[in-house]
């Protein structure tokens, strides 16, 4: 794929995983996230991606997301998921993509978690931007505040805090919330070969939130411009228990 091509028929965008993962490689829950979304220029990001990718447009835009949760309970094959080292505070900054074979899925550029011992495995084990940050989310009714501080490997202080008003439920998302959080798969490089990884859950439950305070720095330190101006796109939700299978290679053939 060249740097600048789409491919021919990329698979729709469904609010529900196209397919079921009935022997996980990987399960988790994300608990009370805060989706927000600001529009890019898909000439701004294609560089970032994976080779092979190219970014994931909805009517010629694609998406830079920050996007704060609780992981909770990480847990191996059908192993139950640890309770303190699995489950911990985590903010990532990702990208929308689509390969070849016409996969959409999301591009992680950081991905800052309170737990040394997961960060420690993602970066060593598996080739993952996780970074050490000191976190907090906090509830206070319906507003959830989300705090992250950078510590290893930098740079050091990079940091955000986010609080978000909790709202109505979403009764009928957009096709727009749809293309931003019903992802399917995730590209990346593991030790220098494309792998794709797939990845299911139930539907969201999307709630509006209100944006009350976003100081961040994350989405520059992950080599995005800043976003200058509001998300377009401000989300909540309670959250969903995922389950991963195994990588597949390129031409979707599952790795040994």
């Amino acid at each position: 794929m060249s740097p600048h091509s789409t491919p021919s028929f990329p698979e729709p965008i469904t609010a529900d995983a196209p397919t079921a993962i009935p022997r996980p490689l990987l399960t988790q829950s994300w608990l009370d996230l805060a989706f927000l979304h600001w529009a890019a220029d898909p000439a701004d990001v294609a560089g970032l991606l994976p080779p092979g990718t190219v970014p994931d447009t909805l009517d010629g835009v694609t998406y830079v997301g920050l996007v704060a949760f609780r992981m909770h309970r990480v847990g191996w094959l059908r192993l139950p998921g640890v309770p303190y080292l699995g489950t911990f505070p985590e903010t990532n900054v990702r990208l929308y993509s689509v390969d070849e074979q016409g996969r959409r899925g999301v591009v992680f550029r950081s991905l800052d978690a309170s737990r040394l011992i997961p960060v420690a495995v993602g970066r060593l084990g598996f080739g993952m931007p996780y970074l050490w940050s000191r976190m907090s989310v906090r509830t206070d009714g319906d507003t959830v505040t989300y705090t992250s501080s950078r510590r290893w490997p930098g740079p050091r202080g990079a940091h955000s805090r986010i609080a978000v008003k909790v709202g109505e439920r979403v009764a009928r998302p957009t096709e727009l919330e749809h293309f931003l959080t019903a992802r399917w798969g995730m590209h990346g490089m593991f030790f220098g070969r494309r792998l794709y990884l797939p990845n299911a859950h139930p539907r969201w439950s999307l709630h509006r939130a209100e944006l009350l305070e976003c100081d961040e720095d994350l989405v520059a330190a992950a080599g995005l411009p800043a976003p200058s101006g509001a998300p377009v796109s401000v989300l909540y939700s309670p959250g969903v228990p995922a389950r991963f299978g195994r990588p597949a290679r390129p031409a979707g053939i599952p790795t040994p």
